[in-house]
């Protein structure tokens, strides 16, 4: 690792990891943040323990939490930090939750962790350094057609009837073999570059929700673009596209497809 920013990041989230498998084995009270989203006491513990860490570590640094316990700062580097990914799942006791610390600067992604606690799974990537997994460097799948592929995504918490990705995930589950979602789009991200999912596509993600991800699948050999293909902005893009490279246009076509209307397959009507 030649950028101390990630062995920094990398002490933090397993701290932040620690604490957040306490609070799972204790099955903490859920409050609602707006009308739909799910916030524990853990998110709050988690992000105000990732906060203050990188503060003291990197004063200067701008720090962009989901919590809103960040800071601005005139700083180019700046942290993106969602101290509990997965938190629906979390306060349920699905074990599939994360802490991702994400590393940019002047905009560009440039360290990157994901550390699953109940696995003990810690996958973290720099800048030109390659993609790891416990220390052992990953790469992406080698599945080279979309039939024979798994794919990922996920929906919003909030307005998910107005979601346009159940066409997206239903022309998909059918034209591969299956789509997965399971609730964590930063484990989804990562799964993508240890090869373990084919490709991950999903609408609406914020910065801290894909900063680290987005990393290690391009330092995993795999490829990142929004889904019209063209350069993805963790700040700007409305939509994301994260695959093993060989899939990455066949993924466009039905996108495409998809955009204009044009189903492959059409939806069952229901009979009684």
């Amino acid at each position: 690792m030649k950028l101390p920013y990630l062995e920094k990041a990398v002490e933090i989230a397993r701290e932040a990891g620690a604490l957040l498998a306490n609070y799972f084995e204790r099955r903490v009270a859920v409050e609602l943040k707006g009308e739909f989203d799910i916030v524990t006491e853990a998110d709050r513990a988690s992000e105000r323990l990732v906060v203050e860490r990188l503060r003291s570590h990197f004063p200067s640094h701008g720090i962009v939490a989901e919590e809103g316990g960040g800071r601005e700062s005139s700083s180019e580097y700046c942290w993106y930090v969602d101290p509990l990914d997965g938190t629906t799942n979390f306060a349920h006791g699905f074990p599939m939750f994360n802490v991702t610390l994400g590393l940019a600067r002047a905009g560009e992604m440039i360290a990157g962790v994901v550390y699953d606690p109940t696995r003990q799974e810690l996958f973290a990537a720099e800048r030109g350094g390659g993609a790891y997994l416990n220390n052992r460097r990953i790469r992406v799948s080698s599945i080279q057609r979309l039939e024979d592929s798994l794919p990922c995504t996920g929906f919003p918490s909030r307005k998910r009837s107005q979601s346009v990705n159940i066409h997206f995930y239903y022309q998909l589950a059918m034209a591969t073999h299956g789509v997965r979602r399971t609730g964590s789009a930063a484990l989804d991200l990562a799964y993508v570059a240890c090869g373990r999912l084919d490709f991950f596509w999903e609408f609406g993600l914020n910065p801290w929700d894909m900063a680290a991800g987005t990393l290690l699948v391009e330092e995993a050999q795999g490829r990142v673009s929004d889904m019209n293909g063209a350069p993805h902005s963790i700040t700007a893009s409305e939509h994301l596209l994260a695959d093993n490279g060989a899939l990455h246009d066949q993924a466009l076509e039905i996108f495409g497809e998809i955009f204009r209307g044009q189903f492959r397959v059409p939806i069952p009507r229901i009979t009684g």
